[in-house]
């Protein structure tokens, strides 16, 4: 699916409210992120797993100000937008606290990625600029590679803590899509973003359909990258 032009919907005020919704959420999830990884690096048992989650951090970090300058482009003030989804992520991150370092990293791995996964397939809906930049915040090419490889190693070294870390992945993936739902039921422009118009296109349910089995399919491949049954 092509993605809208600029000019057949920027004039929309209902698609630019979608649109600034959106963008708030990735931004507010990379905002959660960053202070996420930085809080995982002060557990991390050596220095060289510090360094490399603080490195994530800031490039985590150096994605947020193009959002909320295309945010203010859109018209929104970024803060106000922001505003309306923190109770729902902080509930989320409260909810799927890790109990341990490598709990920490699969939640980063997979519950991150599917969110990512889930933003990436919606930005062929918007307009050229913003999807855009939709996908190239959403860019984590070779950005985790230190997170499966370290926990492929924390499974070599217990191959017990497996089936304990395939539970958690399946209820950050169970707790993340009950999120997602909660959100777009809480704002109308997000939904009404994956509805067709006359001038931009959306998903049926049969798009919506296979949208979810390439979530499902990437999720599975994350689980079976990192040594862990999907």
């Amino acid at each position: 699916m092509a993605e809208t032009s600029d000019d057949a919907v920027l004039s929309d005020p209902a698609y630019r409210a979608a649109a600034i919704d959106l963008l708030a959420a990735i931004t507010y999830g990379e905002l959660s992120a960053f202070e996420r990884l930085v809080d995982d690096a002060k557990l991390a048992p050596r220095l060289s797993d510090k360094i490399a989650l603080e490195r994530m951090a800031a490039a985590q970090f150096a994605v947020i100000d193009p959002l909320l300058a295309r945010i203010t482009e859109l018209g929104a003030e970024p803060t106000e937008a922001l505003a309306p989804f923190k109770e729902a992520f902080d509930d989320f991150h409260k909810q799927t606290a890790p109990s341990d370092f490598v709990e920490g990293l699969v939640k980063a791995f997979v519950g991150d990625a599917l969110a990512a996964d889930f933003y990436r397939e919606i930005a062929v809906l918007l307009d050229e600029q913003t999807g855009a930049l939709v996908r190239e915040t959403l860019n984590r090419e070779g950005q985790t590679d230190f997170i499966r490889d370290r926990v492929r190693e924390a499974i070599a070294d217990d191959p017990k803590i497996a089936g304990r870390l395939a539970l958690w992945a399946r209820r950050l993936m169970g707790e993340a899509l009950a999120q997602a739902q909660h959100v777009a039921a809480e704002r109308d422009a997000l939904t009404g973003l994956l509805t067709s118009t006359a001038d931009r296109p959306g998903l049926d349910l049969a798009s919506l359909g296979a949208m979810f089995t390439r979530m499902t399919e990437l999720h599975k491949a994350r689980m079976e990258a990192v040594g862990l049954e999907p």
